[in-house]
């Protein structure tokens, strides 16, 4: 067994875990250690946008877990790829880049995240972006991670449904990243002179430069190493060898909200009776480890499409390779976006504050495999709730780190977002009814007409709704008996060792969790090092001051806040 020394260890090279490395290697006197199970992220369907959906559902570049069987989803065993590469997640994902609203962190404050208030963290999403179209109050403009529009809605169809959401009478917004969430508009993506633009290449890649950052691929984490109360290493396996690696100043686990818990409870952090259960020795009891878990479903409202300007007549193999072939020559063309152009995010019902139903417009219909849903030209809306009240876990099964822990989400256990999903079919069909779908719209594939009653409508979902891949808050940040870090992102009652991923966020954001995973470690990386956080920005953020009354805005005035 081979030993080595380190400042800091950083286990999982993810969406947060390459931010750490870069960051904490900016000063030259820490010595850091990342380590990652999976490997190299230079395959050209990782880097090609359009692939995304190859490494998401391959075994070399993504962990294939599963749920248990839902209860409230006919039992149905849930798909929950992570990433197993460099950049992690953020290496397999569909690029999509949200931040959620305003109103989600100043949940966070309220829930015991104390100071991670939206005013807080707003400073820390605009250093970590450089947006396409410019920095201002709410948008960064030298930060490493590359965010745009693809190719700036050059199909009709996402105009289109633009317009539909305005003619239904919501609002139209420019930037739902900036002071406006709410509404319809362009959609923006993590991708850079046409290519992926994960935390790989955004922030390891330039970090490997240096010499005090060692990364270490193929590694698999058997566990942290304690003395008593305090972490001083962990122990891990690689090419068939056990090694062991110390930090002098803190372990920060950065393995995401399947394998941060699952990698506390393994190293007998947890609760009592699920350690026990695993035959593990408990060495710290922390109830709250792999609870509190929430993700984000959504389905797929297709049509079929009465001009033939649809993507569906680009995915025969011809047209594939000719689009690959651009790609590879030029970086541009079809191959350089993800093709969710353009969204929409509104208020499911009258009483709630700020967005909760979040839309990805596609101008193609088809599954998330890249395979054609129908023959002939269509378009779909990947539509859900975002702001769930069903609660999950993640439970280790055994001493094994290569066994998978149990994964139950309890989907839509709660009425309330069963109640989300039937307002999902309702309002959708109104908006795409709307005159600037007329030239386009043909019929309904999904959920199909005869799909009305609420009984019907739940039928539909239970066997429809796929994940939309945002696993959360199995470590959530809080001071309560049942949170595992505090707002220091410090595990409560444990020496030196941290957990810095969207396992922490404590609730669920209104959008993707690329983009404020990013955010949590440019924070954390300020709080490890012992800088001073970078000062609040207290700048306004639209809402609709008749949303207690109105489920939409319509003409109604909007307050700053």
């Amino acid at each position: 067994m081979t030993e080595n020394r380190y400042d800091y260890i950083i286990v999982g090279a993810g969406s947060a875990g390459c931010v750490l490395a870069n960051r904490l290697t900016e000063d030259a006197r820490h010595k850091v250690l990342l380590l990652e199970t999976g490997g190299s992220d230079k395959s050209i369907f990782i880097q090609m946008p359009t692939a995304l959906s190859i490494p998401m559902n391959t075994r070399k570049y993504a962990w294939q877990f599963e749920t248990e069987p839902e209860p409230y989803l006919d039992n149905r065993r849930m798909h929950c790829p992570r990433g197993k590469v460099l950049g992690g997640s953020s290496s397999i994902n569909g690029m999509v880049y949200v931040r959620g609203h305003a109103r989600d962190f100043d949940e966070w404050d309220s829930e015991g995240a104390t100071g991670w208030h939206y005013q807080n963290v707003l400073p820390y999403f605009k250093k970590a972006e450089t947006w396409a179209f410019g920095g201002d109050d709410y948008r960064g403009d030298t930060g490493p991670l590359g965010v745009n529009n693809g190719n700036n809605m050059r199909n009709p169809l996402y105009k289109a449904f633009i317009k539909a959401g305005v003619d239904a009478g919501y609002l139209e917004t420019a930037d739902y990243n900036g002071a406006q969430q709410e509404g319809f508009g362009a959609m923006h993506m993590t991708v850079k002179n046409g290519r992926r633009w994960s935390t790989a290449n955004a922030y390891l890649r330039p970090a490997m430069a240096r010499p005090n950052l060692t990364v270490v691929t193929h590694a698999l984490v058997h566990k942290v190493l304690l003395e008593g109360k305090t972490a001083t290493g962990v122990r891990y396996e690689q090419g068939g060898k056990m090694h062991e690696a110390n930090a002098a100043e803190e372990v920060i686990l950065s393995a995401g909200s399947i394998g941060s818990p699952h990698l506390l409870q393994l190293s007998g952090i947890g609760k009592r009776e699920v350690l026990e259960q695993a035959g593990i020795e408990v060495k710290h009891d922390l109830p709250g480890v792999g609870e509190n878990l929430q993700d984000h479903l959504e389905f797929y409202f297709q049509f079929r499409c009465k001009q033939p300007v649809s993507l569906n007549g680009k995915l025969d193999w011809w047209n594939k390779l000719k689009i690959g072939v651009r790609w590879i020559l030029r970086k541009d063309g079809l191959g350089a976006t993800n093709h969710f152009e353009s969204c929409g995010f509104i208020r499911s019902k009258a009483g709630v504050e700020w967005p909760d139903l979040q839309y990805h417009f596609l101008p193609a219909a088809m599954r998330y495999d890249g395979k054609e849903a129908f023959d002939g030209d269509g378009f779909q809306l990947h539509i859900g709730h975002n702001k769930p009240k069903s609660r999950g876990y993640v439970r280790v099964q055994s001493a094994d780190p290569r066994q998978a822990p149990t994964i139950r989400f309890n989907y839509l256990e709660h009425e309330a977002d069963r109640e989300g999903f039937r307002d999902c079919v309702r309002l959708t069909r109104e908006i795409i009814n709307q005159p600037a779908m007329d030239d386009y719209r043909g019929a309904e594939i999904q959920p199909g007409v005869a799909v009305q009653s609420d009984d019907e409508i739940d039928a539909f979902v239970r066997q429809a709704v796929e994940s939309a891949y945002h696993p959360s808050c199995s470590c959530k940040m809080g001071t309560d008996a049942m949170a595992v870090v505090g707002p220091d992102t410090r595990v409560h009652g444990l020496n030196n060792l941290r957990v810095v991923d969207s396992s922490i966020f404590p609730t669920i954001p209104n959008g993707n969790l690329n983009a404020p995973t990013i955010m949590v470690a440019e924070r954390a990386a300020d709080l490890i090092r012992g800088k001073e956080p970078l000062q609040p920005e207290d700048v306004p953020v639209h809402m609709d001051d008749q949303w207690q009354a109105h489920q939409r805005p319509g003409q109604a005035k909007r307050v700053l806040i």
